[in-house]
Formats: structure tokens, C-alpha cells, sequence
């Protein structure tokens, strides 16, 4: 591919800085809400009719979204044990992220890491890895996920691709806008 990517919008609109901090917040609470199974508030991260595709399916709105999360939690401690065959502790990281912002829309786009304590010991252990792609819209003033998409770069189909996911990025909010 030899078209430019875009490394910036032109003339990012005013208050560009204040909605990607919010995203990130956002994106953090995220986090925070899945490691310390707040099932609720991570829920009312995405929007009434928000949409969750993850590794084994997709869930869409609110109500669905908390049972799959809390099932996957149940799944992923049967799976990831600590030194005492507990369920593991895990934490997730997100790295570099780009977010676009165009009026009340967003789409983002970040690396993300998985880290427990079931290494030797009971050390930390990066375990999995991937890129977040998502779309997000500005209700009541507040950033919501419309999709967030979770792609698992060490399971087979659910890779971020060949092309950059910057690059899908644009695309997308181009063909919105």
C-alpha cells in the first residue's frame, strides 16, 4: 500500500485534548473495571446498545455484555493460576493508542497487554497481547464505546492483520464522516 497515512487530522478540532483525555480515562477505568470484576461499571463504559467482540463471540448491550464478562472471568481463573492454583491476579496494560476525533464520534486504536502473577514463584507473567479497535460516540457528554473489538495476536483468526490498524483506523472514520 502506498497511500499516506494520515499522522494527524489537518487542523484537529478545538478541545482535541480534552476528548482524547477523557478516551484514555475511559479506556483506564476499562481496565481497572475488568481487573477488579466491577462487572457494572465496566458495562457502563459502552453505550445502551454498545457492542463487545472478544475472542469467543460477541455481546451486544449492556445486560449481555455483564454476563459475558463475568463468565469469561470465571473461564479465565480456571485457566490462569497462581503458585497456589488460585485464580491469578491479572492486570491489564494498554501502550501507544491513537484516537481520532471527529465531533461527537472517536475511533481508537491500541496495543494492549495481559500480565499475571502465575510465573515460577508467583511472579508476573505477560501472557497475552493484542490491539483494541474501537469505535466510540459522546452521550450526555460523557465517551462511550459503541464496539470495542479485542484482537488476540496469539490466537489463531483473531489477529490484528497485515494492515496497519492505524491505517483501519482512518479508513473507518473517513468512510463515517
Amino acid at each position: 500500500m502506498n497511500q499516506e497515512m494520515t499522522l494527524m487530522p489537518a487542523n484537529p478540532q478545538p478541545g482535541y485534548a480534552e476528548d482524547r483525555a477523557q478516551i484514555e480515562n475511559l479506556m483506564a477505568r476499562y481496565l481497572f473495571a475488568m481487573d477488579w470484576d466491577d462487572f457494572d461499571a465496566y458495562a457502563q463504559m459502552f453505550t445502551e446498545d454498545g457492542q463487545l467482540d472478544y475472542a469467543s463471540g460477541s455481546a451486544r448491550g449492556r445486560a449481555a455484555i455483564v454476563e459475558t464478562v463475568k463468565a469469561f472471568k470465571e473461564r479465565i481463573g480456571q485457566i490462569y493460576v497462581d503458585a497456589e492454583g488460585k485464580p491469578a491476579k491479572l492486570r491489564h496494560v494498554v501502550a501507544q493508542t491513537v484516537i481520532r476525533v471527529e465531533g461527537d464520534r472517536a475511533w481508537s486504536t491500541a496495543l494492549w497487554y495481559e500480565m499475571a502473577n502465575d510465573g515460577p514463584g508467583g511472579t508476573p507473567k505477560i501472557g497475552t497481547y493484542g490491539t483494541y479497535e474501537d469505535e466510540l460516540r459522546r452521550v450526555a457528554g460523557q465517551w462511550q464505546f459503541v464496539r470495542r473489538r479485542i484482537n488476540n495476536e496469539f490466537l489463531a483468526g483473531r489477529g490484528t492483520g497485515e494492515v496497519s490498524p492505524v491505517r483501519k483506523l482512518d479508513e473507518a472514520a473517513d468512510a463515517a464522516v
